[in-house]
């Protein structure tokens, strides 16, 4: 029943649709919503902004969406193996579920474990992605400490077909279709993918090895719409994955888990007056594991509603003001004693507003919220910063904001193993506060240079501590670090260059935080060789990391890719990863892919 209502909503969503696209669906690639939650461009916000286009993602030829994330600056990447293996997303030294993620403006992250499985974003179905560096709270509530990274579904115009294949047996192929007119527009996109895998685990991690391929299969439907009334638009999308994953887990029987993730959205958005706008969001989110080797299954569902509203109060100066609610549900069973472990419900209503303008060369943002939560409480967040331009190509940056993390269901409610590790229903959010100096230059016409400076300090982190090792607020942290970009263009050739410089800490013991590497650099460098042929080699170095019992090696990986236009319908893409076959251990006892290529078709006419 669960499966035929996903494909019931997309079908309608695409099919109720008509005309004109929405503003939200159509923005431009150097456009940006998340940092504000309304439109500016990338030189306006005073955030630090990077934005990944469809256009990126095609010219990389990848296969996984995190071979994209892990060249921006501030992010890295920790996974237990290839295609759909347990991965974690840090950004600016902060742990995973202390950055907030959204797809379509809908949060995503398990109400259960906190965590979100980037490993299940099906890349076929990405247009965008907007990534913020920096605390976020003050608009966007729980989770955003280190950053905010939203992602936002295709948007196809006419027929689409594509086909990949790659190392380990790594198949896959999509193929949708969609029309845009002046009154709105529907766009439909369904994938599948199918990998044979390797053996993840070494054979010193003697927990998980077992020798037997670690395989992924999933499928995915991408769907939405939008239909102009007026001075409103309606739009609606919907993402769908569901993916059976293997893993390593010591024993002759092979590990599986069955992963369903279904977030669905709707808005109604437009002009009320010349100098009114708003955008009322309706949103759910569910998600199902099941795992049958260890009696498991995790369930949970998020519902929220939001009413946002944009007020011009002088040429260069907004209001922005809004109202957020969402309820949760997180359930945890066992499947073979049928028995539950917890089956927890909870609510958040968050109020907000900012201020944000520009006189000559002062740019400023003001911007604060209230959070009321019906297990913990009240959480208020604040935050500023500004901008002053001191010439044409120079302007430099400053800004402060507070954060918090919400406990998960899991930290508050599992009786953990035997006792230990149990959960603590008393727990409160965890708290931070960032500061940032930042310089941007654009020295001469296709050159642009942004450095910042930032500390993060956060409190009341929950560890598990005692004799039965019980989650607790107890716990500090620190991270200093420094990053740097630079973006170059100039005729057929572009480089896209970044570096961090990070110290994440944990201030109780004075210990490096678990796999965070202090260094980190990536290099892109573009060439388009003839009208219809373009290629580049990307460069990714890391310094060592700390893990749970030993220390990961740094690495330096080296990856080509190339794009060939057969035909103005035709495009073949080829991409080569890690070409000296370099040792790129990420979580201690697991094998990444190694060296690795893929080859794709696509047909767009």
């Amino acid at each position: 029943m669960f499966r035929y209502k996903m494909l019931f909503t997309a079908i309608a969503v695409a099919l109720a649709a008509t005309a004109r696209a929405d503003d939200s669906v159509a923005v431009q690639p150097t456009v940006q919503v998340t940092a504000s939650r309304v439109a500016e461009t990338i030189a306006q916000t005073l955030a630090d902004v990077s934005v990944i286009t469809r256009e990126d993602i095609d010219a990389s030829g990848a296969a996984d969406l995190l071979d994209l994330l892990r060249l921006q600056a501030g992010i890295e990447v920790a996974r237990t193996g290839g295609a759909g293996a347990q991965t974690s997303v840090f950004m600016r030294g902060t742990a995973p579920n202390q950055m907030l993620v959204l797809l379509n403006g809908v949060r995503i992250a398990s109400v259960n474990t906190g965590a979100l499985a980037w490993e299940q974003l099906p890349l076929n179905a990405v247009q965008r992605i907007e990534i913020v560096r920096g605390p976020r709270a003050s608009y966007w509530g729980s989770d955003a400490i280190g950053g905010v990274i939203q992602i936002f579904t295709r948007k196809l115009q006419g027929p689409l077909a594509a086909v990949q294949y790659g190392t380990h047996a790594d198949a896959s192929g999509s193929a949708g279709y969609g029309q845009w007119g002046d009154n709105g527009g529907f766009s439909v996109i369904a994938g599948l993918r199918h990998v044979t895998g390797y053996p993840t685990a070494t054979p010193d991690n003697a927990y998980a090895y077992d020798g037997l391929d670690d395989g992924y299969r999933s499928r995915n439907l991408a769907a939405q719409g939008a239909y102009a009334m007026g001075a409103q638009t309606l739009s609606g999308n919907l993402l769908v994955s569901d993916a059976n994953v293997e893993f390593p887990n010591g024993s002759t029987v092979q590990g599986r888990s069955h992963v369903i993730e279904q977030v669905m959205g709707m808005n109604l958005s437009g002009q009320l007056t010349a100098w009114w706008s708003e955008r009322i969001s309706v949103g759910q989110e569910r998600e199902s594991t099941t795992t049958p080797v260890y009696a498991a299954s995790l369930t949970s569902h998020r519902n929220s509603i939001g009413w946002q509203n944009d007020f011009l109060i002088a040429p260069q100066q907004h209001l922005i003001a809004g109202i957020d609610y969402y309820q949760e549900h997180g359930l945890s069973t066992d499947t073979e004693l049928t028995n539950t472990i917890y089956d927890e419900h909870r609510h958040n209503t968050g109020v907000y507003g900012g201020w944000q303008g520009r006189l000559d060369a002062l740019d400023w943002e003001l911007s604060g919220r209230r959070d009321d939560n019906s297990r913990f409480g009240s959480a208020n967040t604040g935050a500023l910063g500004a901008g002053y331009r001191v010439s044409a190509g120079a302007r430099i940056t400053g800004s402060f904001g507070q954060g918090f993390r919400s406990p998960t269901f899991n930290e508050q409610f599992s009786p953990g193993f035997g006792g230990y590790f149990a959960g603590n229903p008393d727990l409160r959010p965890e708290r931070s506060h960032s500061s940032q100096l930042g310089l941007e230059l654009t020295p001469i016409d296709g050159l642009n240079i942004n450095a910042s400076r930032y500390r993060t300090d956060v409190e009341d982190l929950i560890n598990f501590v005692g004799p039965l090792n019980r989650a607790q607020n107890i716990g500090r942290a620190r991270i200093d670090g420094t990053e740097l970009t630079a973006d170059w263009k100039s005729g057929p050739w572009s480089i896209a260059a970044n570096a961090t410089w990070q110290n994440p800490r944990n201030l109780d013991d004075d210990s490096e935080l678990l796999r965070r590497a202090r260094k980190k650099a990536n290099v892109l460098v573009m060439r388009e060789i003839t009208p219809r042929i373009s290629a580049g080699l990307e460069l990714t170095a890391s310094g060592p990391t700390r893990d749970i019992s030993a220390t990961n090696a740094g690495y330096a990986l080296i990856n080509a890719r190339m794009s060939i236009a057969l035909s103005p319908a035709w495009q073949l893409r080829l991409r080569a990863e890690n070409l000296t076959g370099r040792d790129d251990t990420l979580v201690q006892g697991y094998r990444t892919p190694g060296r690795s290529g893929f080859v794709e078709i696509l047909w767009q006419p």
